[in-house]
């Protein structure tokens, strides 16, 4: 964990506006948000959050409200404005050293340029952030959470050293009796594919729980609609967002997590957990999953259903201790956050 720097710091960290922020959050920024955002108040510094009304922080929130039904064209723009304002209203309110800025849609309410310098986390694919993001801007700065995101940056594009994610592996040390069932864990939509994982299960034999959130976005209630709920039985079951408690147990109890994903991933959390409960993942080499997940020492590489459903029955010769043991080593919370403090000093110190 940081120390407390004699010099303390005020970090203002922005969201992305429609998901909360949080110990049981669901998305990977929000939760990397939250641990930044802990660390700081432990650490003495000052925290101000702004972030969509349902978060819990331990700083200081400025709530954004949560809008009702699917996530709509003209809500965005709602959202961008009111986000906007309230960013505008904290720097005016609070004297802060560093913006940081977490959400794929940022150059929407990005302050104009002021004292405070800007660090912006680019958590997802660089393919889904819009040509906006990448443009040079005073006192913008811009890093990657892996190398192989950094490799799909545009040409040019310039970055602060990459801080990989990280996760609570002391607080995730669980030791239970593992069980015959396999965990999918992640957004419900259709880039993460998890209805291959119910596949995969049904083709081993083995039954398959499916936690995850189904934000308000139409084609992911439509995939869960049409791809995923017509997959499920008793041996096949959703059962939705996992609160950190619920999700340490499955996890530390499973045979094995199941990540077939398409996207590219930049990270993966799900996958970093995963090993500090001790538990393989089977996964499809994605992105930053093909480094994350050592194959045949904390897990398996498969290309497809048949592949992870053989992955499945393999996983009982992995030893969970090495899975735990490349967690202490490779995906620390500690590290991470410590890059984070080293970078918000460094800024602070140049502006």
């Amino acid at each position: 964990m940081p120390h407390a720097a004699a010099l303390s710091l005020t970090v203002l960290s922005v969201a992305y506006p429609f998901a909360p922020v949080g110990p049981d959050a669901a998305g990977g920024a929000e939760q990397v948000l939250g641990q930044l955002d802990a660390a700081l108040v432990k650490g003495g510094h000052g925290s101000i959050v702004v972030a969509n009304a349902a978060s819990k922080v331990r700083g200081t929130l400025v709530p954004t409200k949560t809008l009702p039904g699917p996530i709509t064209h003209e809500q965005r723009h709602s959202a961008w404005a009111e986000h906007r304002r309230n960013l505008l209203r904290a720097l005016a309110e609070y004297h802060v050293d560093v913006v940081h800025m977490h959400g794929i849609d940022f150059h929407h309410y990005l302050p104009l340029p002021g004292p405070a310098p800007v660090l912006a986390t680019l958590h997802l694919p660089p393919s889904w952030y819009g040509a906006e993001a990448f443009e040079r801007r005073p006192g913008v700065h811009l890093h990657c959470v892996s190398a192989s995101q950094r490799r799909a940056c545009p040409p040019g594009t310039q970055l602060l050293p990459d801080i990989e994610n990280g996760v609570p592996v002391r607080a995730l040390a669980c030791r239970c009796r593992k069980r015959r069932f396999a965990l999918a864990l992640g957004r419900i939509c259709p880039e993460k594919n998890l209805h291959v994982a119910l596949d995969a299960g049904r083709r081993a034999g083995v039954p398959v729980l499916l936690g995850g959130h189904v934000f308000a976005y139409e084609t992911h209630e439509r995939y869960f609609r049409e791809q995923v709920a017509p997959r499920l039985d008793r041996e096949r079951r959703f059962i939705g967002p996992l609160a950190f408690g619920r999700k340490r147990r499955l996890l530390a109890a499973a045979r094995c997590v199941l990540l077939p994903t398409l996207a590219p991933e930049t990270s993966s959390l799900v996958a970093m957990e995963a090993l500090a409960c001790g538990t393989p993942v089977v996964a499809f080499p994605s992105g930053a999953l093909a480094d994350i997940v050592e194959h045949g020492v904390t897990g398996f590489h498969v290309r497809d259903e048949r592949e992870m459903a053989d992955a499945i029955e393999a996983c009982g010769r992995i030893d969970p201790e090495r899975c735990r043991a490349a967690a202490r080593e490779r995906f620390p919370a500690e590290s991470m956050l410590e890059k984070y403090f080293d970078v918000y000093r460094r800024l602070t110190a140049n502006a």
